[in-house]
């Protein structure tokens, strides 16, 4: 929580929103209704698990770019496609930078995938 806001924090609301549509309206509605609500619960999950592990998430990529030697992704993207990436000739590091992106998307997108 940071100032000026007050408690619920923004992931206990959409927490509270999810839950509501979990308990509350999924075991009600059928069909394409029913369809949505599902979808709507993750989506809601993901905001969720982003506002509490983006911050991290973000420090930890910008260092995991810089240990690169890149600034952001779209320049690690050029070093990719070039073959710029020196120092790593067996593609070791970058495989294990890449492993942990993938890592961090999964734990936003669906934590399930990521085991």
């Amino acid at each position: 929580m940071s100032a000026p806001h007050d408690l619920p924090t923004a992931a206990q609301l959409v927490a509270a929103v999810r839950e509501f549509l979990q308990a509350d309206v999924l075991p009600a509605v059928e069909g394409r209704v029913r369809f949505h609500t599902r979808v709507a619960i993750n989506v809601l999950g993901m905001v969720e698990r982003e506002i509490e592990l983006g911050p991290s998430q973000a420090a930890s990529h910008a260092e995991r770019l810089a240990s690169l030697g890149v600034a952001d992704d779209a320049e690690l993207a050029r070093a990719v496609r070039e073959g710029d990436l020196e120092g790593d000739p067996e593609g070791g590091a970058l495989l294990d930078v890449l492993a942990e992106i993938v890592r961090d998307k999964l734990a936003v997108a669906n934590p399930g995938h990521a085991e």
